[in-house]
């Protein structure tokens, strides 16, 4: 059963290379339409997945205190930029790397919690187990688009972007071991780490990501096209995860 996990948590890290398929020349032509994309994947991730996932486990009379837990997120992403700020003061270029730093931390996490999943549904049966890996791996797949636009957007080489990606995403892989061993015994804190983890994101997405969006259209593009990109994939998500899920 352990090899199982291993190997469908390996298979879902696997899609953070999905951003190889773009190449350098059509990377630089696309990136705003892909940070447009990345911040619509984010808050629909946030309120589509993460939280509901949470609140189907918290008993309803956690309802108000799980707002608390979100909130705790955005702090807490808050204050690391603020200490990444600070300690890399002056240097090049370093004012686009937080983004980049707090996704990589975010989607750690995320991951880290996908892997849980894939472990806690493979000790109920193998078929659920295969079931779950493979909707989990294909909502991954945009997601991990966006993550790879952020990156690069952040001033990460295309190579870098690839790999960080792809170690931040081996976090699932973790969480399935753990999972197959201590699933029974952290079960509980498990909701409130989504929750924080929610927060993070929410913060990436509205305080870094789209204000990026708002520089491209100041800089005299009208914003059209990348505002559709946004709206479409927030449909796009709320669709896909109800289906999924």
């Amino acid at each position: 059963m352990l090899i199982e996990i291993i190997i469908a948590t390996f298979l879902v890290s696997l899609v953070s290379f999905v951003g190889i398929l773009i190449t350098s020349k059509h990377l630089q032509k696309i990136i705003h339409y892909l940070i447009s994309f990345a911040a619509a994947s984010l808050i629909s991730v946030v309120f589509f997945d993460l939280i509901p996932e949470s609140l189907e486990i918290l008993p309803s009379e956690e309802f108000l205190n799980s707002l608390a837990y979100i909130v705790g997120g955005i702090v807490l992403f808050f204050l690391i930029e603020t200490f990444l700020h600070w300690h890399h003061c002056g240097k090049e270029r370093i004012h686009k790397k937080p983004t980049g730093s707090l996704l990589l931390g975010g989607d750690f996490f995320h991951n880290f919690f996908d892997g849980l999943l894939i472990a806690g549904s493979f000790l109920i049966g193998n078929q659920t187990g295969m079931l779950v890996t493979f909707s989990v791996l294909i909502h991954e797949i945009p997601h991990e688009v966006g993550n790879f636009a952020v990156l690069v957007h952040s001033g990460f080489k295309r190579k870098k972007a690839l790999l960080l990606n792809f170690y931040s995403a081996l976090s699932a892989v973790l969480g399935g071991i753990l999972g197959y061993f201590l699933l029974d015994s952290i079960s509980y804190i498990i909701p409130y780490l989504i929750l924080v983890s929610a927060g993070g994101l929410l913060y990436i997405a509205l305080s870094d990501i789209v204000p990026s969006m708002h520089e491209h259209i100041k800089e005299g593009h009208t914003g059209l096209a990348e505002t559709l990109i946004f709206v479409l994939t927030v449909i796009f998500f709320k669709i896909f995860l109800t289906l999924v899920h």
